[in-house]
């Protein structure tokens, strides 16, 4: 990012560095105050303090107003070829953050997209590639939802089975007892598999897709090296 032309700060440049890296409520509660006066200070000094003022939005958990702001602050940083702020990958960072918004949003098939997008920028970042991992997770397609619905619906077979045992097998037909037990603990246990086995087997997929996803966009970006040289 440029540095500042001159050693001379705006007085509400000065009031807003007086603010605690922290106290993400105060610079939301100062900046919307005085957003009007904000838009008219100096490029260098209005990018900082909106990007403080989203990223205190994202830490608060403002979700909802943090998409409406994140990506103005990627629009800028590209219209005036910011690459680095603070020491870091501002585009970057702020798709990830955009990311986690629209997770915590329930928004999954849009983060998704945009992880996807951050591992072909770097297929390194396994922090990334986590958290794509716990979105599609959250993803849960049919068989899911089937081992799910199959699941419940043999605990409440079981639940009705113990009903009958105990109200009319073992009063009036003690001999079969055994036999209804047996099959009650079976259900039960077919049920217990039935959630458990879903959503295994749905973990063992994401990580498959995630990891297949990373090492092909490796392999890409290895070729494509390869053939600059």
């Amino acid at each position: 990012m440029p540095h500042f032309k001159s050693t001379y700060h705006s007085k509400i440049y000065r009031d807003f560095r007086g603010i605690g890296d922290s106290e993400y409520r105060a610079v939301i509660r100062f900046y919307e105050e005085k957003e009007t006066d904000i838009k008219h200070l100096e490029f260098e000094e209005y990018f900082e303090l909106l990007v403080a003022y989203t990223n205190a939005l994202f830490e608060i958990g403002s979700y909802q107003k943090h998409l409406l702001m994140v990506d103005h602050v990627i629009e800028s940083s590209i219209q005036q070829n910011i690459k680095t702020y603070k020491g870091e990958d501002i585009f970057y960072n702020m798709l990830f953050k955009k990311a986690a918004s629209l997770f915590n949003n329930l928004d999954y098939n849009k983060a998704d997209y945009i992880l996807r997008e951050l591992i072909k920028i770097n297929p390194e970042d396994n922090y990334t590639a986590m958290f794509l991992k716990k979105c599609l997770r959250k993803k849960h397609p049919a068989f899911v939802r089937n081992s799910r619905a199959a699941g419940i619906f043999l605990f409440l077979l079981t639940a009705l089975i113990i009903c009958i045992e105990v109200l009319f097998v073992r009063p009036f037909y003690g001999m079969h007892a055994n036999l209804i037990e047996t099959s009650r603990l079976t259900i039960f246990f077919m049920g217990f598999a039935m959630l458990i086995g879903g959503e295994f087997y749905h973990r063992w997929l994401v990580e498959k897709e995630v990891n297949a996803y990373m090492a092909e966009i490796r392999n890409q970006k290895k070729q494509k090296n390869t053939s600059s040289v």
